[in-house]
């Protein structure tokens, strides 16, 4: 028996499994399409020029109620009345320190000394400044006082009015050497009594001071 012929597959379908040619043999391939150029980089504009701002004003004169009521009474002994970012300083001239105090603390209901201390200025006239931080719990208030003395200059002390001032007053005497007058026990509080000079003065030595106490008081060399 003859064999049947094979059915073909239809006109324009890819025999078996092959996929069509999708090119004729011997024709040109599709030309890819055109890349776009890059784009040239765009310089960044200059930052606009940021206007100088003004500078800040800290301190401004103090001319409050507090202050007319000082300088009514004290007079010329008020030296300057500033607000430093919205701290009311008082400076005092140096003899009256005592008088203004007790003045503070009486009529002007600041009853807590929170801090004494001092700053040094060696190349001024008035070498120290004498700064005390006073609180008023009636008011909820604080004030700075300050007072400039001189090297050698003895400051009022202010222990019989806010019984913190004998050891802080103690502490100024040891670490700058300012003398307060009427202090009932003003020695060193934090370094022997037989240490030569005041560490917190601009001009102080430490490794000398240390060096020398080290070698005359333990008898051996430093390790400074």
């Amino acid at each position: 028996m003859a064999d049947e012929p094979k059915e073909q597959p239809p006109s324009g379908a890819p025999a078996g499994d092959k996929p069509a040619s999708s090119s004729a043999p011997g024709s040109t391939p599709p030309a890819k399409p055109a890349t776009a150029a890059p784009l040239a980089a765009v310089p960044p504009k200059p930052a606009a020029a940021v206007p100088a701002k003004a500078p800040v004003q800290l301190q401004t004169p103090l001319n409050n109620e507090l202050v007319a009521r000082v300088r009514a009474k004290f007079g010329t002994a008020l030296v300057e009345a500033i607000e430093d970012r919205k701290q009311a300083i008082l400076t005092v001239d140096c003899g009256k320190l005592g008088e203004i105090a007790q003045y503070l603390r009486d009529e002007e209901k600041f009853d807590l000394l929170s801090d004494l201390t001092a700053v040094d200025w060696p190349k001024r006239e008035k070498r120290f400044d004498v700064v005390l931080n006073l609180y008023s719990f009636a008011k909820n208030e604080r004030l700075r006082l300050k007072a400039r003395a001189g090297n050698g200059e003895e400051v009022p002390s202010v222990s019989s009015v806010w019984s913190t001032a004998n050891w802080l007053e103690r502490e100024a005497f040891d670490m700058f050497g300012i003398v307060f007058a009427g202090h009932p026990n003003l020695t060193r509080i934090l370094l022997p009594d037989e240490w030569q000079g005041y560490p917190l003065r601009k001009d102080y030595d430490i490794i000398e001071q240390d060096t020398g106490w080290v070698k005359e008081n333990l008898g051996i060399e430093s390790g400074q």
